[in-house]
């Protein structure tokens, strides 16, 4: 029964926040005149002390306290006798692993938001380093359009941005103080919950103690969003594994972020995008273990929900982890712009330019698309390219072909022609990396 009902073995990890919170609730019991300026003094510098122990590794957690804050609360009232026994006034564990959750959700939603503005900054560099390279873009994964390098990235740019974004609104509703809630019905002791939060840095406090205690809507939108940048760095790692294959040639990745093969000594995997990936699952897979567990629960507080931590703290540790070594990983890739250019090059790829050329002289774009679908498979057909073809075998399929024709397969001039806002021309994707490059220094 002990070893089902401990969670110090996971929730030690909030004790910053634990010892954060009830000194805040020690002023607030001073503050109502249940704590003498010296219990407070003694409780605040018992405090302080233990989170050195535990910061030093002194410290030793006893399974048979169950939790981080009984563990805490023992060793304070064991060291400063009845004014540590009277630290609990007016809690309950309930709103207090409430407040510690929301502490320290709040503190990583703002490291998590740097190393995905620092995973930017990396995205924008590589882009910057190979501003002119010019590669296939795909969809359904078959060749579709050239494309810069630089504006494939950027794409990610904009992902992790919105993924920025949602992290930053998810800790609106983390920003919430419900210490004061006790386990269901608050405290007949009159404590200054807007005192607390004052504390503690919160702009607002929870407004129904039911709702207080029993509320993991904060923790799931959370997991959520860092499920989402999972899913983001997962596809990332998809393009990255696909265009470091001998198939596509496109890119190499340091030999710091790669292993090779036990068996095949040719061999070097692509180890960062393919773990990456895989723990794109895990973080799915704390999310919905998340959203079982809470589903079914009646109010208001019930055990069940002590599995969320190891969820929140397994998907922060992993999320941390790939941002950080991600970012150095695109820090050292290496293009091989000759091989994308080559691979762009391909003038099917250059085919919807070339129905953009018959509209541009009066053909409805639906006549224009079933010319150019004609022209393409009798290209095929004749196993020549388009470029191969006459302009006499062109004027099979549109009358409004005329000798400029050629010039639609210059792939350079191609790309300058994309100068609508989000188009990919050379013009456009500089504008974009100054813009992200100033922003993201700020």
């Amino acid at each position: 029964m002990q070893r089902l009902s401990e969670s110090v073995s996971f929730d030690w990890r909030l004790f910053r926040f634990d010892i954060l919170g009830s000194i805040a609730h020690a002023k607030a019991l001073h503050k109502a005149g249940l704590l003498t300026e010296g219990e407070l003094q003694q409780i605040e510098t018992g405090l302080l002390a233990i989170e050195e122990e535990i910061v030093a590794g002194a410290f030793q957690f006893r399974l048979e306290l169950e939790d981080v804050h009984m563990n805490i609360e023992a060793e304070l009232t064991k060291r400063i006798g009845p004014a540590g026994a009277k630290l609990h006034t007016a809690r309950s564990r309930n709103d207090q692993v409430a407040l510690d959750l929301r502490l320290y959700l709040r503190n990583e939603c703002t490291e998590i938001r740097a190393l995905l503005m620092d995973f930017q900054r990396a995205l924008v560099g590589a882009g910057r380093k190979y501003a002119d390279a010019v590669l296939p873009g795909y969809t359904h994964l078959q060749r579709a359009q050239p494309v810069l390098l630089a504006h494939h990235f950027l794409a990610y740019v904009e992902m992790l941005e919105r993924d920025k974004e949602r992290l930053a609104d998810a800790r609106k509703r983390v920003n919430r103080m419900p210490l004061g809630s006790g386990a269901i019905a608050g405290s007949t002791i009159p404590i200054d919950r807007a005192y607390i939060a004052q504390l503690l840095d919160f702009p607002d406090v929870t407004r129904n103690s039911m709702d207080a205690v029993s509320d993991r809507d904060f923790v799931a939108e959370t997991l959520f969003v860092l499920a989402l940048i999972g899913v983001h760095l997962s596809r990332l790692s998809e393009d990255l594994i696909l265009f470091a294959s001998s198939e596509f040639k496109f890119v190499k990745i340091s030999d710091a972020f790669s292993t090779g093969s036990s068996l095949m000594p040719q061999k070097k995997n692509p180890d960062v995008c393919e773990l990456t990936r895989g723990k794109s699952g895990r973080l799915i897979g704390n999310l919905v273990a998340l959203l079982t567990v809470i589903k079914g629960l009646p109010m208001t507080y019930n055990r069940d929900l002590q599995e969320d931590k190891e969820a929140v703290f397994d998907s922060i540790d992993q999320i941390k982890l790939v941002l950080e070594v991600y970012s150095a990983m695109i820090r050292e890739l290496e293009f091989d712009a000759g091989v994308m250019r080559q691979a762009a090059n391909d003038p099917a790829l250059l085919a919807t330019d070339l129905a953009d050329y018959l509209v541009l002289r009066g053909l409805p774009f639906r006549q224009a698309h079933e010319a150019i679908g004609g022209l393409v498979v009798y290209s095929q057909e004749q196993k020549r390219a388009l470029p191969e073809l006459s302009l006499e075998e062109f004027r099979r399929f549109s009358d409004r072909f005329a000798p400029d024709l050629y010039e639609v397969f210059q792939l350079d001039a191609a790309m300058t022609k994309r100068v609508a806002i989000g188009a990919p021309s050379a013009k456009n994707v500089a504008a974009e990396l100054e813009a992200w490059d100033a922003r993201l220094r700020e």
